[in-house]
């Protein structure tokens, strides 16, 4: 598949910095204040959503529709419009909702676009922190108040050294998939939980090795496969191979032969 034109790239590129600017400006006011909290129930039972989430899709597909009415957009919240469509917007206002009503700026915003159904650039923001992780081929970068700074992943061949993330074991994988965790835990230097999609960010800056996730929607990870590849690391599943449309299981790191050495215990539990 033909790579965007540079000039097309830079325009997108431009276009998501204002799209993260406009979600900055609903959610902020909320953060730490009145959220308007709502359960959504589901097979996980509480599944929280607040006027933050609402309101900043509403106002990211408002701005998509108007400065490229041929997009389509899918989101979190209010679903799929033309979801085949040769550019398509891929859109979680406030991932990591548990954070925001707990008043931990762990949340982030997750924007990605998809170009004839490969993802190819994508930002995780953090406006409280005023950071925009974002990245595409060409390239990532951490823009942060009124800077931009290179991002790279660390070299880290040895799971033994590397630190590594999930968000919450107990709540995310089911019995096969929580004793993968539990091994390459075991194996790692460290393991931090309840960052969400913000350690996404971390390997693209190369402060952590490897993020493990499972039942993921499409919306919680395809920001971060032009960001993290931008920054020179790896997406896959947990068989190792790319990640479809759908999400699911998926491991994040910055060097494969860490990656590798993980896969041996995420493949028994592979679906």
């Amino acid at each position: 598949m033909p790579a965007l034109p540079a000039g097309r790239l830079a325009e997108l590129d431009a276009f998501l910095i204002e799209l993260n600017a406009a979600s900055a400006q609903v959610i902020l006011p909320l953060f730490r204040a009145d959220h308007g909290l709502e359960d959504k129930g589901g097979v996980r039972g509480f599944d929280p959503v607040t006027a933050a989430d609402k309101g900043a899709e509403a106002a990211l597909r408002e701005l998509i529709a108007a400065r490229y009415p041929e997009h389509g957009v899918i989101g979190e919240e209010y679903g799929e419009d033309r979801p085949d469509a040769e550019f398509v917007w891929v859109l979680d206002p406030v991932d990591g909702t548990r954070a925001f009503i707990a008043g931990l700026p762990l949340w982030t915003t997750l924007i990605g676009l998809r170009h004839q159904g490969r993802p190819v650039l994508g930002s995780i923001g953090q406006p409280y922190l005023d950071e925009v992780y974002i990245g595409h081929a060409g390239g990532s970068r951490l823009v942060a108040r009124g800077q931009a700074t290179p991002l790279k992943v660390r070299p880290c061949p040895k799971l033994t050294d590397a630190v590594i993330a999930t968000t919450d074991p107990e709540a995310c994988f089911d019995g096969a998939e929580l004793g993968a965790w539990t091994q390459v835990r075991a194996a790692a230097r460290l393991a931090r939980l309840g960052c969400d999609a913000y350690a996404y960010a971390m390997v693209a800056m190369g402060k952590m090795d490897m993020v493990i996730e499972a039942g993921l929607k499409s919306w919680d990870i395809e920001s971060a496969i032009p960001l993290i590849e931008g920054a020179g690391g790896l997406v896959t599943n947990w068989r190792g191979q790319p990640v479809g449309q759908n999400g699911g299981q998926i491991a994040i790191a910055g060097d494969r032969a860490c990656l590798e050495e993980a896969l041996v215990a995420l493949k028994r539990s592979a679906k």
